[in-house]
């Protein structure tokens, strides 16, 4: 009976957020890993997540073909976690997302490789977000090449290290104020990123349709409001929650999409936020989803307290605004 040891598999973007996890499923399974990314000598935490040797980084990057296609050579499978959410000089939306997609599709399938590809609930060709219509067009660049290759769609992820629960938190510790964009209306379906990793490891499995499009979300359904909630009650503070109207965020957003850290918002994730976040009926009626995988979803209440505690200062406990 064959090993997946006997199984190479190229991660593209596998030291970020998502890809540790993706790379730590893998490693359980034990798959060979290879993991593509631009700097390889910042990937040494990847190599504890697997046994001696079965992990290894390479250089690669997804705006040079060729780079691409030395880091695909002799794999089985191609995973592309790559994704930006803002631009950097030549780092930009459609060179990434969409560009980059249909690049890492090419060498998969010039390696004669199935390929697993990470893109995001709400891409859509006509979306007001730049960040959305890049995310549509690398699904469309990866199927026209791979018609066979598995879509995954996350909702927005929550996790260790994650640029979302930590970064409200963040916020909540030099704020009193927190604004609610939209007035904190729009859903979303949080969901876990070991999750989602456990699904791109079912994926390599084979367990996945091919050519099918899943949506990954959460158990629950939230607003951006309960969103906030649940991250002030974690971390035991008391702040004022302040409706902010799109049109004065997008206004703020122009400054304040160069400022560090927590403070960082920019216009793209404010048009964003005018879009609910949340896995269709569609998906949910064809199986399409976590469940349909039989993975059983863990919520935000029962992760981010193991990540938020050191954001927590005692003696806080309800939220105004409520």
């Amino acid at each position: 009976m064959a090993s997946n040891m006997d199984t190479l598999v190229t991660v593209f973007g596998g030291s970020g957020f998502l890809g540790r996890h993706v790379v730590r499923a893998l490693a359980k399974r034990d798959y060979r890993i290879r993991v593509g990314v631009r700097r390889p000598e910042l990937a040494g935490h990847l190599q504890p997540l697997g046994k001696v040797g079965q992990i290894h980084a390479v250089q690669a990057n997804l705006r040079y073909p060729a780079s691409v296609r030395a880091a695909m050579r002799d794999s089985h499978v191609a995973i592309n976690l790559v994704g930006i959410l803002g631009r950097s000089g030549a780092q930009t939306f459609d060179a990434v997302m969409a560009e980059g997609a249909a690049t890492v599709a090419k060498a998969a399938a010039a390696a004669g490789a199935r390929m697993v590809h990470v893109s995001a609930i709400g891409a859509d060709a006509r979306s007001a977000s730049a960040y959305a219509r890049a995310k549509a067009a690398g699904e469309k660049a990866v199927l026209a090449t791979m018609p066979s290759a598995t879509i995954l769609r996350p909702s927005v992820m929550f996790g260790p290290e994650d640029q979302f629960a930590n970064r409200f938190a963040a916020l909540a510790r030099i704020s009193p104020v927190l604004p609610l964009i939209g007035g904190g209306a729009t859903k979303l379906q949080p969901v876990y990123v070991g999750d989602v990793a456990t699904a791109v490891a079912d994926a390599v499995d084979g367990r996945t349709k091919a050519g099918a499009v899943y949506e990954l979300g959460g158990p629950e359904v939230l607003t951006m409001r309960e969103i906030m909630q649940i991250i002030l009650r974690v971390i035991e503070r008391d702040r004022i929650l302040a409706p902010l109207p799109f049109a004065i965020a997008r206004l703020k957003a122009m400054f304040l999409q160069f400022a560090p850290g927590a403070l960082k918002l920019t216009p793209d994730q404010v048009a964003m936020l005018k879009t609910d976040n949340v896995v269709s009926e569609a998906a949910t009626a064809a199986g399409l989803t976590l469940q349909g995988l039989g993975i059983s979803p863990d919520s935000m209440e029962a992760v981010v307290p193991q990540y938020l505690w050191r954001f927590r200062k005692a003696g806080q406990f309800a939220t105004k605004g409520a």
